[in-house]
């Protein structure tokens, strides 16, 4: 087992409450890792864990774990934790599970899981949904689709993103959340691979030249997996098409750094929208 077998990996650093008389890692806690990387590796296909199963029709529980242990993680080790799908079976999944502190193999574990239906724990075969999914995201395959249209087209999906986001996580209120805005503007939903929207963001019309970007939203359970990222670049090359010199947003504090990564700069002093820190920025067209 090496680091190049994975494409999932789950990063953590060990913390004090996770070491033994001995100063290393106990080793139970190494299946704890193990269950936060299988969180991951379900991210990672962007499906939001409950409403993807729901949509499936059942659940996955863990039959068998086999831990081998090679060597120890101790105190501060920062390790990095590699999740892949080994097999599909008529009604199992079978996961190799990799602890690694650098190149160095620390513990191989072997998870076995069942899917099965959650009111009475019976086996149920695994979808073609779910097989497909696992089938393309081990081959190297893209786990979204982006879709750019009008509100006519998109705006039942992005409603339901960001009333989620928007309105029930940050306690915005809906009265202001929906707005004439957006039967003018141009749309971006990114679907998982069940059809369920992930992220969305929209582009107005500003002024001549000046387009704005709005309403960007990623379904919290799957964030940190670029699809945000994808939206916006979406919506940046659509103003280019449109020959837009130049757009701007107004970004939430918290999400500054991500708007930077993206080319775009911050614009004059910070201020409070909907209760919520805001800073303008903005990204020139060369």
């Amino acid at each position: 087992m090496q680091r190049q077998d994975f494409r999932c990996f789950h990063r953590l650093r060990v913390r004090w409450s996770e070491v033994d008389i001995q100063k290393i890692v106990f080793n139970a806690h190494y299946l704890s890792y193990a269950d936060c990387a299988m969180t991951e590796y379900w991210r990672a296909l962007a499906l939001p864990y409950e409403a993807g199963m729901q949509a499936l029709g059942g659940e996955v529980y863990l039959k068998k774990a086999d831990v081998q242990y090679h060597a120890s993680a101790r105190l501060d080790d920062l390790l990095d934790v590699g999740m892949r799908c080994a097999r599909v079976g008529n009604t199992s999944l079978v996961f190799d599970c990799g602890v690694f502190a650098g190149e160095r193999l620390l513990v191989s574990i072997e998870l076995v899981y069942v899917f099965a239906d959650p009111a009475t724990q019976t086996k149920r075969a695994v979808p073609p949904q779910l097989r497909a999914m696992i089938d393309h995201y081990e081959a190297g395959g893209e786990m979204v689709e982006l879709r750019v249209g009008d509100w006519a087209t998109l705006g039942r999906d992005a409603t339901r993103l960001r009333m989620s986001v928007f309105v029930e996580e940050q306690g915005i209120d809906p009265a202001i959340e929906l707005d004439a805005h957006d039967a003018g503007a141009v749309h971006a939903v990114a679907y998982n691979r069940l059809a369920q929207p992930v992220a969305t963001g929209r582009l107005l019309y500003e002024a001549p030249g000046d387009a704005r970007i709005g309403r960007m939203a990623v379904d919290r359970v799957v964030r940190g997996q670029r699809w945000g990222r994808m939206v916006l670049d979406a919506l940046v090359h659509a103003a280019r098409e449109r020959g837009d010199a130049q757009v701007t947003l107004h970004a939430q504090r918290s999400a500054e750094g991500f708007y930077l990564r993206a080319g775009f700069e911050a614009v004059g002093e910070p201020f409070e929208e909907a209760g919520i820190p805001h800073i303008t920025m903005r990204r020139v067209f060369a």
